[in-house]
């Protein structure tokens, strides 16, 4: 079963990882934020409700299910609203970059209220994933930071981490698509009711056929596909462990700009690439880790990169 998980976590990584594949086209097209946002989610609701009446199973939840599920939702929509808002107050690769510090505090949360043994190879994954997605990032310097801006990203973070928690601890019993169509109904609902009350996030329609397309990838992709292999990750391996796989997110966007959009391959990319592949090795591996003969082939790789670069 733990492979499963893993495997379920690296893929969920990637599905989200495409966020880009389908929202720049969208942005290209004039399509705005709250729009792209909104129809990703809509989009993930019907294309979810097609596949269980298929299944033929049952859409009914009782009184119990309903308040895990709103919760969820809820949470789900925050930590959207507030990541998307972050982008008024700062550069969407800062903030992305600041995003990843929920692994950290999944952990933090699981040790502390969940009493979950925090092991050397956990603590030395979290480091490396944070290193490696640091040098992701390729803004130019002389960056400032806003404050509000950070605290909405780190606003973001805690309420991811909190629903990774309660996906892993909820007592809830049902299916992986059932659980994430009530989540996203609840959460793009959510999403409609706070348009009405922000004058800057009306809604506008996709403009043409490709816009279309790519709203359905949003809906599907990064967001069906990647939830369901999330939640069954976490009920498998545990929220920390999907989390800090997590870090293979922004290692795929990074994969998607240079093969799709002709983005450059620097060495420090190379590096941080190779630091997250570490990070997610470390949790495959598990008890299996030791710390000498994954610094060796770091060191091994790092020595080979450079000489390719020369």
């Amino acid at each position: 079963m733990k492979h499963k998980g893993i495997i379920c976590g690296i893929l969920a990584a990637v599905c989200y990882g495409t966020n880009p594949f389908g929202a720049l086209p969208l942005y290209e097209e004039g399509v705005n934020t709250s729009s792209v946002l909104f129809y990703r989610f809509s989009m993930a609701v019907l294309m979810l409700a097609v596949i269980l009446l298929i299944q033929r199973k049952s859409f009914r939840i009782n009184v119990r299910e309903l308040k895990t599920l709103g919760s969820l939702g809820l949470l789900f929509a925050a930590s959207s609203i507030t990541y998307y808002q972050s982008f008024r107050f700062m550069d969407a690769g800062i903030a992305s970059t600041i995003l990843f510090v929920y692994p950290v505090m999944v952990a933090v949360i699981m040790a502390t209220f969940f009493k979950e043994k925090v092991t050397a190879s956990t603590v030395t994954s979290i480091i490396l994933a944070l290193v490696g997605i640091g040098l992701l990032y390729r803004g130019g310097s002389g960056v400032s930071l806003r404050m509000i801006g950070v605290l909405l990203v780190m606003a973001s973070s805690l309420t991811y981490a909190v629903y990774i928690v309660v996906v892993n601890q909820s007592s809830i019993r049902m299916s992986s698509l059932k659980l994430t169509f009530y989540v996203l109904l609840i959460c793009m609902l959510s999403l409609l009711a706070y348009s009405f009350t922000s004058p800057d996030l009306h809604l506008m329609l996709p403009p043409s056929q490709r816009a279309w397309f790519f709203a359905c990838w949003l809906g599907l992709v990064p967001t069906v596909l990647s939830l369901v292999f999330m939640t069954i990750a976490v009920h498998e391996v545990g929220a920390t462990p999907t989390a800090i796989m997590g870090a293979l997110e922004p290692l795929t966007a990074v994969a998607i700009g240079v093969m799709v959009f002709d983005e450059s391959l620097t060495f420090r990319l190379v590096i941080g690439i190779v630091l997250i592949l570490s990070a997610v090795l470390l949790i495959v591996l598990g008890k299996n880790f030791h710390l000498r003969t994954i610094t060796h082939t770091l060191s091994a790789i790092v020595r080979k990169t450079w000489r390719w670069k020369s």
